[in-house]
């Protein structure tokens, strides 16, 4: 089995959520597990790859898909079947994933934008109705996100990116939005958790040495070394 994005134990349904990387044509897996950890029923919920999902409690599962158009899929938890599938249009390379599960509003942040995407790279933050898929706003990022957390309590969405930095949006209404800060976090820290009791976000990063040069045929280099000792958690809070 490929490796697995999420883990996730919805509200109401006796069922664990495994969400899997699937090799060739890259099709959404959604596994039931049950206690005995074996798969007893599956479903190929759309095609694309999925990177990060969020469960509403009340029988449903959000998606988000990391394709060049950008996208989210609703799974109906029971019947393990894909209900909706709401498109970005000019959106793609969407990592993170948050749910405001009270409005039922979900942030999609999204690496780039633009038809054909904009160079160099702007970065959105798609908010949308988890109901009908309706876009509700697109708001600037300060990085290419990989995680996203949202806070019910300060009604905030949180987006977290490996340049060192954290976009914080402000619900204002179920259909109002502004991104609130750019809050400068440690380079790395791309992944992001939220501590409902305490209120504080988790995230983490280590130091790196020098990278190595790109290959000689161009694309992406490899990172460089990690420091010894440099591995770091950091808490954000008010």
């Amino acid at each position: 089995m490929s490796a697995a994005w999420n883990i996730l134990f919805p509200e109401n349904s006796n069922a664990t959520i495994l969400l899997s990387a699937c090799s060739g044509n890259r099709d959404v897996r959604a596994n039931r597990v049950r206690s005995t950890s074996c798969p007893v029923q599956s479903a190929q919920n759309g095609k694309g790859r999925r990177r990060r999902a969020w469960a509403d409690g009340k029988g449903m599962l959000y998606v988000v898909m990391q394709d060049a158009v950008g996208s989210v899929t609703a799974v109906d938890v029971k019947t393990m079947k894909a209900t909706a599938h709401y498109s970005f249009v000019d959106k793609g390379g969407c990592n993170g994933l948050a749910l405001d599960v009270k409005n039922q509003v979900l942030f999609a942040a999204c690496g780039r934008s633009g038809n054909p995407p904009a160079q160099p790279a702007q970065p959105m933050m798609v908010i949308l109705s988890a109901t009908d898929g309706k876009i509700l706003a697109s708001l600037p990022l300060a990085g290419g996100s990989d995680g996203a957390a949202f806070n019910p309590a300060a009604m905030e969405a949180f987006s977290t990116y490996g340049n060192g930095t954290m976009t914080i949006v402000k619900e204002k209404s179920p259909t109002s939005f502004e991104v609130e800060q750019n809050l400068q976090t440690m380079n790395g820290a791309r992944t992001v958790t939220f501590d409902s009791k305490t209120g504080h976000l988790f995230t983490m990063a280590q130091e790196r040495g020098p990278a190595p040069a790109p290959p000689p045929g161009g694309g992406r280099g490899g990172q460089g070394p990690p420091v010894f000792g440099s591995f770091t958690i950091l808490m954000i809070g008010r």
